[in-house]
C-alpha cells in the first residue's frame, strides 16, 4: 500500500525529473569529452552534425590510438635506455668502459641545424663540434647540456651565417662522424 501525503514524497523528485537531470548531466559529460578530443573540437554544430554515438566511437578510437602510441614510446624509451647503458652488448669493443662514445646525431630542421652529442666525462667534444659548425658556415644560436651518470648530453642549435647560401649538412655530418675516430 502506498502512503499519500508523506514528507518523503514532497521532497523526492519524480522519475521524469530524475531522468531529465540525468540526460542533462550525460549531455554535459559528452560535450566535455568532445572538447578534449582534437578533431571533434573543430566541428561546428550547425554545419557538421555528428551524433553522440559517433562522438563516443571517435573518442574510443582516439584513446586506443593514444594507448598504442604510449606503449610504442615506452618501448622506444627502453631501447634508448638499453643502448645508452653500460652493458657490454652495446659496446664496440665489449670492454664496458664507454668506448662507444661519443655519439653524434645531426638533424636538418630546414632553416637551422640541431646537433646532439653524447660524450663521456673524461673527453668533451663540444669545442670541436662548435669549430666544425663555424668552419662550415653556421653560427651557434643556442647550446645546452645535462649530465646523467658518466655521460654528458649536449644539444646545439645552429643556423647559417648567410641564409641564402646555407650550410652543407652532409659535409658537417661527415666531419662530425670523424670525431668518433
Amino acid at each position: 500500500m502506498k502512503k499519500t501525503g508523506s514528507n518523503d514524497d514532497a521532497t523526492k523528485p519524480d522519475r521524469k525529473t530524475v531522468e531529465r537531470n540525468r540526460r542533462i548531466h550525460m549531455k554535459g559529460l559528452c560535450f566535455k569529452l568532445a572538447s578534449l578530443i582534437p578533431n571533434l573540437q573543430n566541428i561546428k554544430p550547425s554545419r557538421d552534425m555528428v551524433s553522440q554515438q559517433d562522438k563516443l566511437d571517435y573518442a574510443t578510437r582516439y584513446i586506443t590510438q593514444l594507448r598504442e602510441r604510449i606503449e610504442k614510446l615506452k618501448r622506444k624509451k627502453e631501447q634508448v635506455a638499453v643502448s645508452l647503458g653500460t652493458g657490454s652488448c652495446n659496446m664496440i669493443d665489449g670492454t664496458g668502459n664507454g668506448s662507444w662514445l661519443p655519439v653524434v646525431d645531426l638533424r636538418d630542421l630546414g632553416s637551422s641545424i640541431e646537433v646532439i652529442l653524447i660524450s663521456g666525462l673524461q673527453k668533451n667534444f663540444m669545442y670541436e663540434v662548435t669549430c666544425i659548425l663555424q668552419e662550415e658556415g653556421a653560427e651557434v644560436v643556442s647550446s645546452s647540456f645535462y649530465t646523467v651518470g658518466d655521460k654528458i648530453f649536449h644539444t646545439v642549435h645552429a643556423q647559417p651565417k648567410i641564409s641564402r647560401i646555407g650550410v652543407e649538412t652532409s659535409r658537417v655530418w661527415q666531419r662530425l662522424q670523424e670525431l668518433k675516430n
